[in-house]
């Protein structure tokens, strides 16, 4: 049984279950017992009066198409971000390449913040994906 997935999102797909079926009358002498039919290769549940077969159906939770492929390209680029940064500790020239992207990014930062001023929320420059 699931419960608390919110479907109406717009990553996940929620489909199939029996939300509805119930197989339990309260309080009915033999209520909830369960057995495996034999003949039927299935296992009952007994609701009070009669034995019910148990679903088969059964819900399903998976990621929407665009949210596996943000996460794929999310994990590359980390893997990405990873070995450069490795790289940089490995090698001082682009270690003093790196520091020089990081001071220039310092820099449209602060240009960003003063051309910011005439439209709030907006945020003009570049991004060097930095480690």
């Amino acid at each position: 049984m699931i419960k608390g997935i919110n479907s109406s999102g717009r990553y996940l797909t929620v489909s199939g279950g029996h939300p509805s079926t119930t197989y339990i009358s309260p309080g009915s002498v033999g209520s909830g017992m369960l057995r495996y039919n034999g003949n039927m290769n299935c296992i009952e549940v007994n609701d009070g009066n009669m034995w019910k077969q148990l679903e088969t159906g059964h819900a399903t939770v998976e990621l929407n198409p665009e949210t596996e492929s943000l996460l794929e390209w999310v994990r590359l680029e980390r893997t990405k971000q990873r070995l450069r940064e490795e790289r940089i500790e490995q090698n001082p020239a682009l270690k003093k390449a790196y520091e020089a992207v990081v001071r220039a990014q310092e820099n449209f930062d602060i240009l960003d913040k003063i051309a910011g001023d005439e439209e709030p929320g907006i945020v003009v420059g570049y991004n060097f994906n930095t480690p």
